[in-house]
């Protein structure tokens, strides 16, 4: 077969007899046979290349998405743990701040100085909540912008958790009930002196009662002294914290020793006459930062039976 040599294909038309001639070269009749029978593999291969392509771009996004919700699941699991934490200072802080009655209204008639040293800043608002959520584009942000808040929350709620410590110990602190059963023989204020009959003014309460009866402490505190002091006879002073202080005359005998600690209603010594006493009884007193104050104003619990 000859490179150059040429061949004729006829096609008939058996309708109208009419011939019709075509006259192909070797080579190009090769090719337009290889054409035509690479079409469909070329098809085939192209198909499949870009399946392949589309099938590789799934698995890319399938792994990004994987990695997102991997996230997402993480920034929630942050989030619940966060919540949590702060419904268990709620919780905490709610209890306590529970307090009796008749404490707090003890409390309120405390000096403004001494309350004052009990009460911290008041957090405030923040003021950014609404411009950022109004700025939220996307998940992440919201994620973002609600851990910031919860965060800042519970930093606030630390705050609060203090404050609400400080009042609690404030209220321990606060003399409340009477140091003795007794019955009331002599008032603060201004009175005759017993022994001279002079004017003169008494900076506590007297409360009389039988000999060796006990002496309980007030609130909680620390015992500061406990000595035979002249006038007052054997003395107990107790330091409560916050600048307030009480003092326990005329004891027959000590319970306590200097530097002990005592919780409100704990026995601290017994009732007796020494000193410049005219009878058994127990002198008490109340200091707010070195000043006398009336007991009977904060003198609400009656002692334990």
């Amino acid at each position: 077969m000859r490179p150059g040599r040429r061949y004729t294909v006829l096609i008939a038309d058996r309708s109208s007899g009419v011939l019709r001639r075509a006259t192909l070269r070797l080579p190009l009749a090769l090719g337009v046979v290889v054409v035509v029978l690479a079409l469909p593999i070329l098809i085939g291969l192209g198909a499949k290349w870009s399946a392949g392509t589309e099938i590789d771009q799934l698995r890319v996004a399938n792994s990004l998405l994987e990695v997102e919700n991997g996230n997402y699941r993480a920034a929630t699991g942050e989030l619940t743990t966060q919540i949590q934490s702060l419904e268990g200072v709620i919780n905490e802080l709610g209890e306590r701040s529970k307090l009796d009655p008749e404490q707090a209204r003890a409390m309120q008639k405390l000096p403004a100085v001494v309350k004052a040293r009990a009460v911290g800043g008041v957090t405030q608002p923040n003021p950014g909540f609404t411009a950022a959520l109004s700025s939220l584009s996307s998940p992440e942000d919201t994620f973002g912008v609600l851990r910031d808040l919860l965060h800042g929350l519970e930093n606030r709620l630390s705050y609060v958790r203090r404050d609400v410590d400080r009042r609690a110990a404030l209220a321990a602190s606060t003399p409340s009930m009477w140091p003795a059963h007794g019955w009331l023989t002599g008032t603060f204020g201004g009175r005759s002196d017993p022994f001279t009959g002079e004017p003169g003014f008494h900076q506590g309460i007297d409360i009389s009662t039988e000999k060796g009866k006990p002496v309980f402490a007030t609130a909680d505190g620390t015992v500061e002294s406990a000595a035979y002091t002249g006038d007052y006879g054997n003395l107990i002073v107790l330091g409560h914290g916050f600048g307030l202080s009480t003092r326990y005359g005329h004891l027959s005998a000590f319970k306590v020793t200097p530097g002990q600690r005592v919780k409100r209603g704990d026995v601290i010594g017994y009732v007796g006459s020494t000193g410049r006493s005219t009878g058994a009884h127990v002198h008490y007193e109340i200091l707010a930062n070195g000043n006398q104050m009336n007991p009977l104003l904060l003198l609400t619990q009656p002692v334990a039976p």
